[in-house]
């Protein structure tokens, strides 16, 4: 951990980069999802001291009255391997299906770029036009697919890992790696918190008398991106769209009035929630967000997260230090490694609250 450690209570240019790495020990970095979804390791962050538990604990742990958040995002089959009329090999992975039209914003790794006017063979299946550079800083490849992308990504595409797994995707990742009530495609990560609920977990959680709601958020792979600036001030944030419908702003007011607690499953939705209250009031729509959440943030929609463990100098560790505090957190995260949680996407869980 950091051994410059500053304290809550400075405001957030007294921060760097650096306060927000650790030291992981790789064997750590799960691999594979447990084999029960609900039989993960859940770490309760609320109380001064942690408390280990299971995740199929979660149910005792929320309130009647109070309303879980999710985020209802479905992972597409965003990686494509294919091939230039040259003959060199291709990777892309989709970041972004454009509406109403069969185009696409992508990552592509070759070893020299594919030129505007010029195609790629993805899968030796199907032609994909380059129209140019795209995206919010031209980093991405504007491409055009023959057909409708979400159904030639689900026949050819393959289950877009995070890049600290290092097996090829499988049947069971195509599961795994997605919730039980995805329901809206477009994400290129999942929002891993909510891998953790199972049907049966779910069905504890409506028996407790808990609500639910969702947001959709398409998680992008700028997720995983360090934070590369030490002075975190001057970090450009990626861009991810999201939705909140009236419904679940509905929800939340109704939570807040009759004095239950709003619980956000994973930092995306939570990025949503928070992003639709900039204003300082919850507002529904949708839009794209680039919002950058680091210590000193206001929070306005949730009082708890349950979130996965996250990577060094992410700007998802500064999100869950903001919620949650700084000293607690980097306190959370020592205990996890000492008591051998396992990490990141396909590793377990905590509970934390708003601090």
């Amino acid at each position: 951990m950091s051994s410059h450690a500053p304290t809550d209570r400075g405001a957030a240019r007294a921060f760097t980069v650096s306060d927000f790495d650790f030291e992981l020990p790789p064997e750590l970095i799960a691999q594979h999802p447990a084999a029960e979804r609900s039989a993960s390791r859940l770490l309760d962050g609320r109380a001064d001291a942690p408390v280990d538990r299971v995740f199929r604990e979660l149910p005792a742990l929320i309130a009647p009255g109070d309303l879980l958040v999710f985020n209802d995002t479905r992972v597409i089959k965003a990686r494509l391997h294919g091939a230039k009329a040259t003959g060199g090999s291709v990777e892309a992975l989709v970041e972004r299906v454009l509406p109403g039209s069969c185009e696409v914003l992508a990552h592509v790794r070759a070893s020299k770029s594919p030129k505007p006017g010029s195609t790629v063979r993805f899968a030796d299946a199907f032609d994909a036009e380059v129209l140019g550079r795209g995206g919010p800083d031209g980093g991405l490849f504007h491409l055009r697919f023959p057909a409708d992308p979400f159904a030639l990504l689900e026949a050819h595409g393959h289950v877009p890992l995070p890049p600290y797994i290092e097996h090829e995707d499988s049947a069971d990742d195509a599961r795994r790696y997605q919730t039980v009530f995805a329901d809206k495609p477009g994400a290129v990560a999942a929002p891993t918190a909510a891998l953790h609920f199972d049907e049966a977990l779910l069905a504890a959680l409506d028996a407790r008398g808990v609500a639910r709601a969702s947001v959709t958020l398409h998680v992008g792979a700028g997720t995983f991106q360090p934070v590369r600036v030490e002075n975190i001030a001057e970090h450009r944030m990626h861009s991810e769209w999201f939705e909140v419908p009236q419904a679940t702003v509905d929800a939340i007011r109704a939570t807040r009035a009759a004095g239950g607690r709003v619980v956000a499953v994973g930092t995306t939705t939570l990025r949503a929630l928070e992003s639709a209250a900039v204003s300082g009031e919850l507002m529904a729509g949708s839009r794209d967000t680039d919002i950058f959440i680091t210590p000193g943030f206001t929070f306005r929609a949730a009082d708890l997260l349950v979130t996965n463990f996250h990577l060094p100098k992410s700007t998802l560790m500064m999100l869950v230090s903001a919620f949650a505090g700084y000293e607690p957190i980097m306190a959370l995260y020592r205990h996890a490694i000492r008591e051998r949680y396992r990490f990141f996407s396909y590793g377990d869980a905590m509970l934390l609250p708003r601090r």
